[in-house]
Formats: structure tokens, C-alpha cells, sequence
């Protein structure tokens, strides 16, 4: 592609990992999935209560729905000892579900309920259903925080250590889709690369990986101090910063975007303590994206991580697409603002707020 081109078309968008809460932020947050440039979302259960039965999927997802009629939303249940394999079967044959979001306990928002990582095998039924019905088990791939003899673990090695349970699902379960969510470290890309070392064809992927957005941009220096940028995973050093860039713009079917999008009220992101984990980017995703595709001159990489290798490895035909727009980005200066509001008091901080990026996108 010329390097002069100021528009590609990247088809049907898809973000895999958004957070749209619910309540007043809900009606706030999920109609930029659509300002944003995306068309399909894979929505997380971590609400309060957790999303763990079939009528509060449906009823979330109906929710959703009438807040943006024109997205279209793939759900999942938040994995716990709540869950069943009847219910998995049960929610497949009704096509409720596409995924199962494990959250180690303790890690991140509302994660309470959460499972320890180091013991999966409570779950192996559950996993075993979930290899029949093709449903995906979405990982938070790190360890909860432990000082001790035997090991230290914190927030700059939890993802690492988490790598060798990864290993282990996928030995255990071969056929079971498993996707390491929000990659941020060198180790990750490695692991994910490793595992994918035979695959020939995208259909073939079994264990994938998404990297979102605000990663892409982000080292250890950019929150430490700066309550905005900081979220879990997070951001870790220059060295995986540059292992994340070169993923996401590999052109590679197993790295594809999920934006962890995860909007809080600002007064939660600025107090002095207990500050919030999470960097709201939903309203801009692939102009941000595009900022960074831009600086290793791989735009032309960038439908396959928005588009083709989601749609792929989830399995998804055109009849499952609400919207049959296309999304285009193209070169335009846009401003991010400083605030997102309701103008009823709901205020949220966009990722690089005040910032200005260089494209913006367009529904054809």
C-alpha cells in the first residue's frame, strides 16, 4: 500500500474485551462502543452481582441493546463454583453465551468472587463442557499478589507467573479455545507465539491473545504517579511495550484487539488511595489504534487485528453481525476531550485526555 494513503477500510470492527457496567454509567459508556468504530463487543460479567445465570445474561444483554440498537454484543458468565456444565449446555443450545471470563480472586475490579489460579481442576467439568459447545474461556492471566519464602509475586511479575497454568489448560484441554486476555508483558507474546509454533491456518488457533489500546502506549513510568493510566494488568516495562507493539501489528491470526475499555467515575480515579484499575479508551479505539499502527507503517495490519482475526478465531458468520457497515479510518486531527459526562454529575477521564490524534473513523 502506498505509504501516501490516508484511508483504509477495516470491515466489520470487533473489540473482544469491553467493560460497560451497569446503571447510569452503563447508558453513558455503551453508546460510544459505536463512537469508537466498533461494531461488534464482547462484553465482561464482572458486575455487581456477577452475571452467572442464564436470565441475567439475557437481561444484560437486552439491556445493552436498546442503548445501541445497531452494535452487536457477545456475552459472557463470569466463572465461579455458581456454574454448572448443564448450564453451559443449556446456554449454548439458546446461543446466550460466548465466552467464560475467569477472574483469579482479589486481581482486579469486582473480582471477589473470583477463582484461585493455582487449582483449576474444581473446573475441569466445566471446561469439558465448554470444549463441546466451542464456548471460549477468557483468561485474566495473572497471579493475586503474595509475599513469602517460596515466592513473591506483585503486579510486574503476576502475568508471568501466571503463564505456566496457561500451558497446562491448553495440554489438558486441546480443543478448548482459551484467550489470554490483555497481554502486557515480552513473556506473554512469547508464550502465545510458542503454542502457535505448528498453526497454519487461522481456523486451526486454538489459544490466541488480545492486547488492547492504552498498552500499546504505556510503560511503568506512564502510571506510576498518574492515577488516569493505571489499570490491571499493569502497563510494565519499554522492552514489553515493544513485544506488544510488534504483536498487535504482526498481521498475526492469534493477537487481536480487546480494549479492556473500563470506565470509572473520575472522583474514583483521582482520590489519594484505593484508586480504581481501569482506562477508559472505548470512545476513540481505533483512532488510538491507528496512532500506533501508523508509527511502524502497518496500518494495512490493522484490519486483520480489528477484524479478520476476532471474526475468525470466534467463529463468527455475517448473519450474527447486527450492522452490515463497513468501518473506515481515515486521516483526520481529533481532539480528545477531558471529560465524558451524563450532565447529571457521571464525569469519566478518556484515555490521553486533552490529547490529539491523527484519524478518525467512518461508517460506509
Amino acid at each position: 500500500m502506498s505509504e501516501s494513503q490516508t484511508e483504509y477500510d477495516l470491515g466489520i470492527t470487533c473489540d473482544m474485551h469491553v467493560h460497560l457496567r451497569d446503571g447510569e454509567m452503563c447508558k453513558l459508556i455503551t453508546p460510544t462502543v459505536k463512537e469508537g468504530g466498533i461494531s461488534v463487543a464482547y462484553v465482561m460479567p464482572n458486575l455487581s452481582p456477577p452475571v452467572i445465570t442464564l436470565e441475567r445474561v439475557q437481561e444484560y444483554k437486552c439491556t445493552l441493546e436498546s442503548l445501541a440498537p445497531e452494535t452487536t454484543f457477545l456475552m459472557s458468565f463470569y466463572l465461579c463454583k455458581d456454574l454448572t456444565p448443564e448450564l453451559i449446555h443449556a446456554a449454548a443450545k439458546v446461543g446466550a453465551i460466548q465466552g467464560v471470563k475467569c477472574y483469579p480472586a482479589g486481581v482486579t475490579t469486582n473480582s471477589a468472587q473470583g477463582v484461585d489460579p493455582n487449582d483449576f481442576t474444581v473446573f475441569y467439568p466445566l471446561f469439558k463442557a465448554m470444549e463441546e459447545e466451542g464456548i471460549v474461556l477468557n483468561l485474566h492471566g495473572e497471579k493475586p499478589s503474595v509475599a513469602g519464602e517460596k515466592e513473591d509475586i506483585h503486579v510486574l511479575n503476576a502475568e508471568e507467573s501466571f503463564l505456566p497454568a496457561l500451558k497446562k489448560l491448553h495440554l489438558d484441554f486441546p480443543k478448548l479455545k482459551i484467550i489470554l486476555e490483555h497481554c502486557t508483558t515480552a513473556a506473554a507474546i512469547k508464550t502465545i507465539e510458542e503454542i502457535n509454533a505448528d498453526v497454519k491456518d487461522p481456523l486451526d488457533v486454538m489459544v490466541a491473545a488480545t492486547i488492547t489500546a492504552h498498552h500499546l502506549f504505556l510503560t511503568i513510568d506512564d502510571w506510576a504517579g498518574n492515577p488516569i493510566n493505571f489499570c490491571k494488568p499493569v502497563a510494565k516495562l519499554p522492552s514489553d511495550k515493544r513485544a506488544l507493539v510488534q504483536a498487535a501489528t504482526s498481521g498475526k491470526p492469534y493477537f487481536f484487539f480487546g480494549s479492556d475499555s473500563a470506565p470509572h467515575p473520575i472522583e474514583n480515579k483521582a482520590k489519594h488511595v484505593g484508586v480504581c484499575a481501569g482506562v477508559f479508551s472505548q470512545s476513540l479505539a481505533i483512532p488510538y489504534l491507528a496512532e500506533i499502527f501508523e508509527t511502524q507503517g502497518k496500518l494495512d495490519t490493522l484490519k486483520n487485528f480489528v477484524s479478520d482475526a476476532p471474526l475468525s478465531f470466534y467463529a463468527l458468520k455475517p448473519e450474527d453481525i447486527k450492522s452490515n457497515q463497513n468501518v473506515t479510518v481515515f486521516k483526520k486531527t481529533t481532539n480528545i476531550p477531558e471529560i465524558i459526562t451524563d450532565g447529571k454529575g457521571l464525569r469519566v477521564a478518556p484515555f490521553k485526555a486533552g490529547d490529539e490524534l491523527h484519524w478518525a473513523v467512518r461508517w460506509d
